[in-house]
């Protein structure tokens, strides 16, 4: 899971200080269930509680929260909380919620929190992080992918179930990010839109166009909305559809998502098969 979709109307970017902590306290874990509400709406039915942290913190897991620095008795305005995971003999680290006020998207927060996240995993002695994210949401992909530096090579339709309806539910898909922890961390500039076009947006509207499934090149482009969560739901539905059939064929053929390349205002997942 992720940080919520961006809202550029509202937010602001400030320019107060801040400063991670790991939370151990029981009370300052239940504070952290109000971020979740601040930051995306919850409701008490969907937030992790505090006490579900407090064990997980005991028992080798990360939490982590930004407080602001400038005063004296602050409230938490960004936390992030990942656990250990297993599969056979591989032990990694997997990071389950990053949130940020809406007060501080922009503020570089989200970075700070991965970044102070990813030291604590290291000094368990852990060198892999993976964490999911919503593919419709290129705000995210570029975070994961750019800034951060992680690559995606799996696609996982319907990866929650966030609606008691499971046939009018809107598809939760997610991408699995994967974050090498053994290599530095570099912060890499948004790449151009070139390679071959396995997905775009239909001229004239704000649909996806055809889906080419069967293209061979070593670098591909698919077009994401870069601004879904303003769409229509059958536009945003669309979309899912569309890169989910793209995506997933792509990556069960061997690539992996790399980047988001940008062009003007359009985004594009960049696709690589080394």
């Amino acid at each position: 899971m992720q940080e919520p979709p961006a809202n550029p109307g509202t937010a602001r970017v400030p320019t107060r200080p801040y400063v991670i902590r790991d939370v151990t306290d029981p009370w300052a874990m239940r504070a952290l269930e109000a971020v979740q509400v601040e930051a995306w709406g919850y409701s008490d039915r969907e937030v992790t509680p505090g006490t579900l942290l407090r064990i997980s913190a005991m028992t080798g897991g990360i939490v982590l929260a930004a407080y602001p620095s400038d005063e004296s008795n602050p409230a938490p305005v960004g936390f992030a909380f990942g656990f250990p995971a297993l599969s056979g003999e591989r032990i990694w680290h997997h990071s389950h919620l990053l949130a940020v006020h809406p007060d501080w998207r922009g503020s570089g927060m989200a970075v700070a929190l991965k970044l102070a996240q990813r030291e604590r995993a290291v000094r368990q002695g852990l060198t892999r992080m993976t964490w999911t994210f919503d593919p419709l949401i290129a705000r995210n992909a570029r975070l994961n992918l750019g800034k951060l530096g992680a690559t995606v090579t799996s696609y996982h339709a319907d990866w929650y179930a966030l609606e008691d309806n499971r046939a009018t539910a809107f598809p939760a898909d997610r991408l699995m990010a994967e974050w090498d922890l053994t290599q530095p961390h570099a912060d890499r500039p948004v790449p151009p839109a070139r390679g071959q076009m396995a997905l775009e947006e239909r001229e004239y509207s704000q649909e996806p166009g055809i889906t080419r499934l069967y293209l061979a090149g070593n670098r591909l482009l698919a077009e994401v909305p870069t601004r879904a969560e303003t769409l229509p739901e059958p536009v945003r539905l669309m979309w899912r559809h569309a890169l989910r059939d793209v995506l997933s064929s792509y990556l069960a053929r061997g690539y992996a998502i790399t980047d988001l390349a940008r062009s003007g205002h359009r985004a594009y997942y960049v696709l690589s098969k080394e």
